[in-house]
């Protein structure tokens, strides 16, 4: 006999935004799952809009899309109850879903995670991986559960970090990993075959969202870690940053150079033929490969012009302390 829940088009609410959002949206398009509303963020005018729109998708496909900041209202919640859908799906939506609303798919609520969990749970996991220095990352699919990101797995898509890839080069990899896994699990999922497998927590750990100032280059550090921290918060994102005699330098890329330099106490900057490198901790070495001097884009002539020829002696910062207390997440 026929079960009908799975004999009929499935229906589905979807929080979404960003890349990621847009591009397993589509997925669920061509899976022909009924969208029966999309809900998705305000853009805010002071963020950096690099990424593709949800709410654009939502309205070309004449789809019902709400914009809110969260997912707590009553209202929210009884306009989803009427619904009725099978499933919820999160995909890069910025706030946590409370479970009273998860529990409103009758057939599950699923989130995508940019990183293989049970690694890097909770914000920013593509540039957290990049700044760790991780050889590969990739997208999760799992079930939500009052934890973050602790759910049961679904799938996952790899993909590999190259030693000079920016998070956002990473992101976007990730962003097509996220489709990939969809197109993949989608038939066992909407069929009601998908197996799903537990986490083990102790795996991985959560990590908080990263601010603008937490790119603040910590010069005590050695050259691979300074190195990571450039390109895991290069453009698009906010991006490294130091002083040097009062004016503000923006490191925007770094290579680590092959020939080590003397190991030194002190590490320093300087400009050598045409090109600006710096002397690190334990004898390393990187090239600066793109920098801005208080908000103009510079080069070694013009750093020479501004600051000399001569070694300048670069100081330590406070360690980063969002790289040591993981996140204000409750686990």
């Amino acid at each position: 006999m026929t079960d009908p829940v799975h004999s009929r088009r499935a229906r589905a609410v979807v929080f979404a935004y960003h890349n990621v959002g847009v591009h397993c949206l589509y997925s669920l398009l061509a899976h022909d799952v009924e969208v029966a509303l999309v809900i998705t963020h305000p853009d805010d005018p002071n963020e950096n809009q690099w990424f593709a729109s949800v709410g654009e998708l939502a309205k070309e496909h004449r789809l019902p899309v709400l914009y809110v900041q969260d997912a707590q209202s009553a209202q929210l919640h009884a306009q989803i109850q009427a619904i009725a859908p099978d499933f919820i799906f999160s995909f890069y939506f910025r706030r946590m879903l409370p479970t009273a609303l998860l529990a409103l798919a009758t057939r599950g609520a699923l989130n995508m995670h940019g990183a293989l969990l049970p690694k890097y749970r909770g914000r920013a996991p593509v540039n957290w991986a990049v700044i760790h220095g991780e050889h590969e990352t990739g997208a999760t699919l799992h079930y939500m559960t009052a934890k973050p990101d602790a759910g049961d797995i679904v799938g996952q898509e790899r993909v590999t970090i190259l030693p000079d890839e920016t998070a956002g080069e990473v992101f976007d990899k990730v962003t097509f990993a996220a489709q990939a896994l969809m197109q993949r699990v989608l038939p066992d999922l909407l069929m009601g075959t998908a197996q799903a497998q537990a986490q083990d927590l102790s795996q991985g750990s959560y990590f908080g969202g990263r601010r603008p100032e937490d790119g603040r280059i910590d010069w005590s550090a050695d050259a691979r870690t300074i190195h990571n921290l450039v390109r895991g918060v290069a453009p698009p994102y906010p991006g490294a940053f130091t002083e040097v005699r009062g004016l503000h330098l923006r490191v925007l890329g770094t290579r680590l150079e092959p020939q080590s330099s003397p190991a030194t106490d002190a590490p320093a900057l300087y400009v050598q033929g045409d090109a600006c490198f710096v002397d690190c901790l334990q004898g390393g070495r990187l090239r600066l490969l793109d920098i801005e001097i208080d908000g103009k884009s510079g080069n070694a002539a013009q750093f020479a012009l501004r600051f000399g020829s001569e070694r300048i002696a670069l100081g330590s910062a406070p360690t980063d302390k969002a790289n040591t207390i993981h996140s204000s997440i409750q686990t």
